[in-house]
């Protein structure tokens, strides 16, 4: 849906990524008030433009950190899914599944697993990868989406492993890490880097409750 095109929860969001400079707080507090589906409904409104412009604003707004990824009364191996919105040009429309490791603390895990759920995934292979803190992100934590490592084993129910450096998965997701910022207690907006060098592609995730 294009952001011209949006309604309900999507126009409200909207207009308030609309705003300059983006006001943090009223976002959060805007998305912390909506249902599960409102909030899928809002990030899925936001384009390219609106998607930037709510990264930048989220430097430094409020620590993201993996147990708030996959909360700790999450069973270890429970997948949480995350419902996205990315900028690319097709296939818009994605899920980040993550789940806790057995042997990390719940309160407080060293990494966390998952894959990405999308359409082109027989294609492109299901984009394995580790969640990690960020060593890059000052005083406000941040989290890292890193293909470049990939779990040794699929959580239950999760598809096989594969590397993300051999055929179309090379070109998706090779060399990459994603920076996740918070926007809301649901809510990341993230951005893609190779090789160290930004891609100029955001996307947005809410967790499910």
């Amino acid at each position: 849906m294009a952001e011209t095109e949006a309604s309900g929860a999507g126009a409200a969001f909207g207009a308030l990524l609309g705003e300059s400079p983006i006001d943090m707080d009223r976002c959060s507090a805007f998305l912390d008030g909506l249902s599960h589906a409102e909030r899928v409904e809002a990030i899925r409104a936001v384009g390219r433009r609106g998607q930037a412009a709510l990264y930048e604003a989220a430097r430094g707004f409020s620590p993201v950190r993996l147990e708030d990824l996959v909360p700790a009364g999450a069973g270890d191996g429970k997948t949480v899914r995350h419902f996205g919105k990315n900028t690319l040009p097709a296939f818009t429309h994605f899920e980040k599944r993550f789940c806790r490791p057995a042997g990390q603390d719940p309160a407080s895990p060293e990494q966390l697993w998952g894959f990405n759920f999308q359409t082109m995934q027989p294609l492109t292979g299901p984009g394995y990868f580790i969640a990690r803190p960020s060593p890059e992100a000052g005083d406000t934590p941040e989290v890292w989406v890193d293909y470049n490592q990939v779990p040794p084993e699929a959580a239950a129910g999760w598809p096989a492993v594969r590397s993300n450096e051999r055929g179309l998965s090379r070109f998706v997701y090779g060399f990459m890490i994603d920076t996740l910022r918070r926007v809301s207690e649901h809510v990341t907006i993230g951005s893609a880097a190779r090789k160290g060098k930004d891609l100029g592609s955001w996307f947005l995730l809410t967790r499910e409750p």
